[in-house]
């Protein structure tokens, strides 16, 4: 999936900025699909307004510059749906946190303890978010997806839980404790 799929993938909900396009891609209920930086995002927006798939209008503000609202053509649509039938690329899944994993044996025991308990945390967080936007969408595929990540998200903790002990004791001991 490319960043002009993901674009009308937006617009397909409503118009929108291209700043709030980024934001959706990066924080919002997008950012599970994929990530779009602004300097891909614009000149995707620039082309699919070329290509009449998107309009485009000019929104002035009180006091702050103007801003361009994009939405969506009839014919964006049908691009957008007929881009559904591509071939899927592979899921991409990258990890601060597994690249941490991969060198707790050459780390203190308390500091693979903090970061095991702060991914928890972190993934406690993560499925709560999974919950709210579950409220917030009646939509069965909607729904369906948020199950899924909520799913892996649950999974992932349940994991972490069941296995940090094999992680913290592939750590090395603390150096006060090897002390002793």
């Amino acid at each position: 999936m490319n960043v002009r799929t993901i674009c009308l993938s937006i617009l397909y909900d409503g118009e929108a900025t291209g700043y709030e396009i980024r934001k959706l891609s990066v924080e919002g209920e997008y950012s599970y699909f994929i990530d779009a930086s602004y300097g891909a995002i614009y000149p995707a927006l620039q082309k699919l307004e070329a290509d009449k798939f998107v309009t485009s209008r000019v929104a002035r503000q009180d006091g702050r510059p103007s801003k361009k609202i994009y939405s969506i053509t009839e014919l964006g649509r049908r691009e957008f749906i007929n881009s559904l039938f591509d071939k899927l690329g592979a899921d991409e899944y990258r990890s601060e946190f597994m690249l941490f994993a991969r060198f707790a044996p050459e780390l203190p025991q308390s500091l693979v303890i903090q970061r095991l308990n702060e991914r928890l945390e972190s993934l406690d967080q993560a499925v709560a978010e999974m919950d709210r936007l579950a409220t917030n969408h009646t939509s069965p595929a909607d729904r369906w997806i948020i199950d899924h990540g909520r799913s892996c998200m649950a999974f992932a903790r349940d994991h972490i839980e069941a296995h940090m002990g094999e992680l913290i004791a592939m750590a090395r001991p603390d150096a006060a404790a090897a002390a002793e």
